[in-house]
């Protein structure tokens, strides 16, 4: 591993941050310049080798970078002074909740001005202490050489964002050496059980008949040898939401889909009937949706969260790779395949509702649905799906396919607003040879509205398609099923596709069902930015795997409040999007 290129005596503080970035394989910098940032900016632009992004809001830069951490392993993130560390806080806390390394430097006032309320002065210990796992001031040039290498290394270790607050004289001083190290490392350990505890694993297997594997996002890198356990056991393959890209395969005879609030009948029931279930490298937070009466597995890097959304019986501590590896081989063949036939071919026809399109979707009211299908008709094989929370989300976690090679990921854990175009910002910039698609509500892209001129700047070639429904759509379902009347949550909206044009990003807009199709893959094969503005029905339900009386209870209180207040239109429209999801 190469130290700093330069020597240290020819080097000033900003400087050295700049080698140290590059030796830990940071390839760029998302950021906004100013003041107490200057003297980085300068170094950054001296070395010639490092990207600057230049994004619109600080939020975008931290989302980006979080997201190029994701696919390439650390990303950096920089904001100056107050405003500009404030505007970093939302997408440090989703990179740290995803576990992301991301290294954020917050650049602050000059030392002698600390205690002062001087302008835009923030205590950045008190402000980053949550959303990080490392924190720190470096108020002298040695301090920072110690603390730099360090925050790159737990960045990278514990998986999480490590920010460094560096004041601008610091910035512009010479750099020191220090007797610590002044590079960081990467660790590649093999991980697992004890001999004892996976023969323990081993024996609870082979003394139960029916297997359902759970996997989710921990069990990216275990692909090859889930479907060997899967084909070995004749188990199902049930994934959270992180972990579907990975799992969701068509071909699969052992994928019976997704559980959780968004998920497939299929795929909680597959849970739920199973003798045992091993959870491979999923924290999925909703705990209602896990079986209660069956044997429960866990196998999870990070021991602290084993048994915290289920009642565990075993749990490991191991990589998902290293650990089926050594299990598979102790392991009796299992040769019933009732158990998964039945599993399967309920997913089967669940999924079978989707083929068949809404062609009599009137003006201004398409399906989300049918959108989301022909996205992932048209889509690369290699594609990088970013999408954002709220119904987008549900289309993405039912329709879009893992397919060869493709990447999915939102803000599946902090659940924030606003992600899916920053996040495909970061993606466009950090892997230029494949298609990256935005799949945007219009609530989430009216709040970073602005960085659409990243994009024009950069001409990222990304596909932003807007599932352009006039509502909070989640929040206004939330509030049905609640018994809730759904004020508030109407949107007007700008025509997205106009605003595009003016950015020099070819707009497209949708409102008839005939011109969804051709326009969809007109935008796929645009050489260049497109957004698609699709007027879809706010209306269109998405039903949970289990509905409970509750629910159902507070939907009926909804329509009868709406009834009493004439929104009769409303109701008709309510009842009819039950009809048609049922």
């Amino acid at each position: 591993v190469q130290t700093c290129a330069l020597p240290i005596l020819s080097m000033n503080v900003s400087d050295q941050l700049v080698e140290m970035l590059k030796q830990a394989g940071v390839k760029r910098v998302y950021a906004i310049t100013g003041d107490s940032l200057n003297p980085v900016n300068d170094a950054i632009r001296r070395d010639g080798t490092l990207e600057w992004i230049h994004v619109r809001h600080e939020e975008s830069a931290a989302y980006a970078a979080s997201m190029d951490a994701e696919i390439n392993g650390i990303g950096c993130c920089m904001g100056s002074s107050g405003p500009g560390h404030v505007h970093l806080i939302n997408g440090l806390y989703d990179a740290n909740r995803s576990g992301n390394p991301v290294i954020a430097i917050a650049s602050t006032c000059h030392t002698e001005k600390f205690g002062s309320d001087y302008f835009q002065e923030t205590n950045p210990i008190l402000l980053f202490n949550d959303c990080s796992k490392y924190n720190q001031i470096a108020a002298s040039p040695k301090q920072f050489a110690t603390m730099m290498p360090r925050a790159i290394q737990i960045a990278k270790e514990e998986k999480g964002v490590s920010v460094i607050s560096l004041p601008g004289d610091v910035a512009e001083a010479p750099a020191s050496d220090v007797p610590s190290s002044l590079k960081s490392y990467v660790t590649k350990s093999v991980f697992r059980p004890n001999d004892l505890e996976i023969k323990e694993l081993a024996e609870v297997i082979n003394n139960h008949k029916k297997i359902a594997l759970y996997c989710g996002y921990g069990a990216k890198d275990a692909v090859k040898e889930v479907e060997l356990l899967a084909e070995k056991l004749n188990a199902t393959i049930a994934y959270s939401f992180r972990g579907k890209i990975f799992f969701d395969k068509p071909e699969s005879q052992y994928t019976v889909g997704m559980n959780g609030l968004l998920g497939n009948p299929s795929g909680f029931k597959s849970l739920e009937k199973a003798d045992v279930v091993l959870m491979l490298g999923t924290d999925f937070p909703y705990a209602e949706f896990m079986p209660k009466d069956n044997l429960i597995v866990q196998i999870d890097k990070r021991a602290e969260i084993i048994g915290r959304r289920a009642k565990v019986d075993y749990g490991y501590q191991g990589d998902i790779k290293d650990t089926l590896e050594v299990l598979l081989p102790f392991l009796n063949v299992k040769k019933d395949k009732d158990f998964l036939e039945k599993m399967h071919a309920l997913y089967v026809e669940e999924e079978k509702k989707y083929e068949k399109p809404k062609e009599d979707a009137i003006e201004n009211k398409l399906n989300p649905e049918d959108a989301a299908v022909l996205i992932n008709k048209y889509a690369s094989d290699d594609a990088i799906f970013t999408v954002d929370t709220g119904m987008t989300c549900v289309w993405a976690a039912r329709l879009i396919k893992a397919s060869k090679n493709r990447y999915l990921t939102g803000s599946f854990n902090h659940g924030s607003m606003a992600n899916a175009l920053p996040m495909a910002i970061g993606a466009a910039a950090s892997d230029k040879n494949k298609q990256v698609i935005a799949m945007c509500g219009d609530g989430g892209l009216s709040m970073l509205l602005g960085d659409l001129a990243t994009v024009m700047q950069y001409q990222y070639p990304i596909k932003i398609f807007v599932f352009n429904n006039r509502s909070l759509g989640m929040v206004k379902l939330e509030m049905e099923v609640s018994g809730y009347i759904d004020w508030q949550t109407n949107m007007i909206n700008p025509p997205f596709d106009k605003i595009a044009e003016l950015m020099n990003i070819k707009g497209i807009e949708v409102k008839n069902y005939q011109d969804l199709e051709p326009k969809i893959k007109e935008a796929m094969e645009h050489n260049g930015p497109v957004l698609v503005n699709i007027y879809t029905d706010s209306d269109t339900l998405a039903m949970p795997p289990k509905i409970t009386f509750e629910q159902m209870r507070g939907f009926a209180t909804t329509m009868v409040k709406k009834i009493g207040l004439g929104k009769f239109n409303e109701v008709e429209n309510m009842v009819k999007a039950g009809i048609d999801t049922l």
